[in-house]
This record gives structure tokens, sequence and C-alpha cells, in this order.
């Protein structure tokens, strides 16, 4: 379809039609389609699916935009971005395998267990981050905000909602569980959070203590099994070993310090 002869009041049309059905990014890029449609000899058809189509980016970075948005990921930390030389313990095929997100639709949970600093939460936010930008709806809290949350919505009246919000996402992901101990309210809502996503959704789990440690975390040794019981069913585990990252990058910082300060000091003449 020849473009020189394209009438400007038919070019006015075409963008108040597209401009109509909220078309917005179609017709933003009209005039650059239809410049590289003539250029090129495009046929009507190839035109058409070349404006689509950059609506149909625009509508996926949107809703995108607003997964992320949601998620509430706290760090721009992706999986690709992970330090696998400092973490020799991870298995890199499994990580990988995971990052394709299939492990959602069979509800299956990870639990990344380690001391600080050695990359569990990088890996939690980057699998969020990959599970939201497949199109899944993430959800990314601490286990202390996730208690007190829901001790919050007890008081006031709003349990049932609270438990129907943290039920939602395909994957929640849980930071932190056994840094603080948690109150008796706060381990059971932390179990009725686990049960009901039983077998439906997944979670993701960092802790800093082996589940033999768990007891002494919830506060009930009954609980812990219980929870444990449902995490465990179908899952992935992570142990994580080694120095931790800071500690690294405070080491790497002061050998570099040390190594500019000794190049560059002369001998007393």
């Amino acid at each position: 379809m020849p473009m020189s002869g394209t009438q400007p009041s038919l070019y006015q049309q075409l963008r108040g039609h597209l401009a109509a059905l909220k078309l917005t990014a179609a017709a933003e890029h009209l005039p650059s389609v239809l410049a590289q449609a003539e250029a090129e000899q495009w046929s009507m058809t190839a035109t058409l699916e070349h404006l689509l189509a950059r609506e149909v980016e625009a509508t996926e970075a949107r809703k995108l935009a607003g997964r992320l948005r949601f998620a509430s990921l706290p760090t721009p930390a992706t999986l690709a971005g992970f330090d696998f030389d400092a973490a020799p313990g991870i298995d890199r095929k499994l990580l990988d395998e995971l990052a394709t997100c299939r492990y959602l639709e069979s509800a299956t949970n990870v639990l990344l267990i380690g001391p600080p600093g050695v990359g569990k939460t990088h890996l939690a936010v980057g699998l969020g981050r990959a599970a939201a930008e497949a199109g899944y709806r993430t959800y990314f809290t601490t286990a202390a905000d996730l208690a007190a949350r829901c001790h919050r919505a007890a008081i006031e009246g709003r349990w049932a909602t609270t438990m129907r919000f943290f039920a939602g996402p395909t994957l929640l992901v849980i930071d932190e569980l056994g840094y603080l101990p948690l109150p008796g309210e706060a381990a059971s809502a932390l179990f009725q959070v686990v049960s009901q996503r039983y077998l439906k959704t997944s979670i993701v789990l960092t802790t800093n203590r082996g589940v033999a440690g768990w007891g002494e975390v919830l506060g009930d040794t009954t609980v812990a099994a219980a929870m444990l019981d449902r995490l465990l069913h179908r899952s992935v585990v992570f142990n994580l070993d080694g120095e931790s990252y800071r500690l690294r990058d405070h080491h790497a910082k002061n050998d570099a310090l040390r190594q500019t300060a000794t190049g560059t000091r002369r001998p007393l003449q």
C-alpha cells in the first residue's frame, strides 16, 4: 500500500481513531511506522502488524511496571547479577531452572538457608523479579513485617481480608525468618499464611536458621513442625555458606586502600 498518496485528513482521522480507542503508543508511533512502511514498501497487513506491535509492547511494559510496583522488591537485584564465584555451593543449573519460573506452575516452594550476608535476599529478590517479569503476581515482605501486619489486622478486624491478600500472589517472598524471635500470635499468623497457600501457590523463604532451630524461632515446636511439613512437601532447598559478601567487600576495600597507600609511599631521603 503506497503511503505517499495518503490524504492528510485520512491521517488525522486515523490518529483520532487510535486516540479514541486509547491506543496511545500506536498513535505516537504512527508517523514513523508509516514512513518506514513507505520506504520499505510494506503491505497493509505488515504495516498494521508493526503499528499494533508498538501498542502491545507499551501495554506489556505498563503491566510489568505495575507488577513490579505491587511486588515491593527492596532492591534491583537480579539472578544474573548474583556472584556465583562467592557462593560455590549453589547449584547453578538448578537456579537456572528456577529462573524459568516453571516451579510456580507446580506450587513448589524455595527455601534459602544460610548465615547473614551470603546472598539469600539477593536470590529471593532475583526470583521475585523473574516471576514478575514472566507475568506472575509477586509480593515481597519480611517475616517481621508480615507478622506485624497480621497483628494489626487482627486488632482492627481485618484478619480475613489480610489473609486473602497474602493468599493472592502466585509468588510470596518472605525474607529474614529467624533474625528476630516471633511472638506466639506472629508464629500463628505465619503458619496460617503458609497453610492457606499450601499446594496452591509458591513461597520463597529466606532464613538464617536451619530447620532444626525453627521451633525456637517460632516458640512452638508443634507449629514449626506443621509449617515445615507444608513448606518442604514440595520444595527446593538451598544451603548457602561462606563469608558474608559485606565482609568480603570490606576486606577488598581495605586491601585496595593498603595497596594504594604502600604503592605511593616514597622512602625517606
